[in-house]
């Protein structure tokens, strides 16, 4: 089983490929312009990083959010059109359960800025499973709901890696069971955008 996992999710993107269980390649990248311009580029890096050809990939998967608008399109639209063309299944992958890859709890509240005060969290269980479900929120209100002993916490402001390689874990948890037609693929906001927001406060 190969799998393709990439994220632009944030200014701080990344791609990586796991083959039979273990990452084998990884590549990591920084763009505040967006990654439009850069992510076919750094496909065929990480291919070449791996010594994989693109028609080896099982499955193509990307982080669906919730992070940048503009950057949960770019990553999703280049895996479904590798996807499309390659005639394989796609996988979109929270990011928050990405994240929830990386504890070792048998709860782990994961949490992400969501700006204006605001964060984004959710609990899933060791086998990766949603306990309590992804919200947009005060971080004071998380704090009084999500904040106990017994869950593990995992922040993104704390995450140095590399999200595409824990993207790619999940893909693989998931096995091709958990794969979709890459046309079935949406993008994970959990929140309205900016835009949205201020057109309806503005009505």
């Amino acid at each position: 089983m190969i799998i393709l996992a990439l994220d632009t999710t944030s200014e701080n993107g990344s791609l990586a490929i796991r083959k039979d269980g273990r990452l084998v390649a990884e590549l990591t990248l920084h763009s505040s312009d967006g990654f439009a311009h850069l992510i076919f580029t750094a496909i065929e890096e990480v291919l070449r990083l791996g010594q994989i050809s693109l028609k080896e990939i099982d499955c193509f998967a990307a982080a669906s959010g919730p992070g940048s608008f503009t950057g949960v399109r770019v990553g999703l639209s280049a895996i479904k059109g590798l996807a499309e063309a390659g005639h394989k299944p796609a996988a979109g992958i929270s990011n928050l359960r990405a994240l929830s890859s990386l504890g070792r709890a048998p709860l782990r509240a994961v949490i992400i800025d969501a700006r204006r005060g605001d964060v984004y969290a959710a609990v899933y269980d060791a086998q990766l499973t949603l306990v309590q479900p992804e919200v947009v929120m005060p971080l004071s209100r998380w704090n009084d709901t999500f904040g106990r002993t017994e869950y593990e916490v995992i922040a993104l402001a704390d995450f140095r890696g590399n999200l595409a390689a824990a993207v790619a874990y999940c893909a693989e948890v998931d096995g091709p069971a958990g794969w979709k037609d890459p046309a079935e693929l949406d993008a994970n906001y959990v929140r309205r955008s900016d835009a949205e927001l201020f057109w309806k406060d503005g009505k």
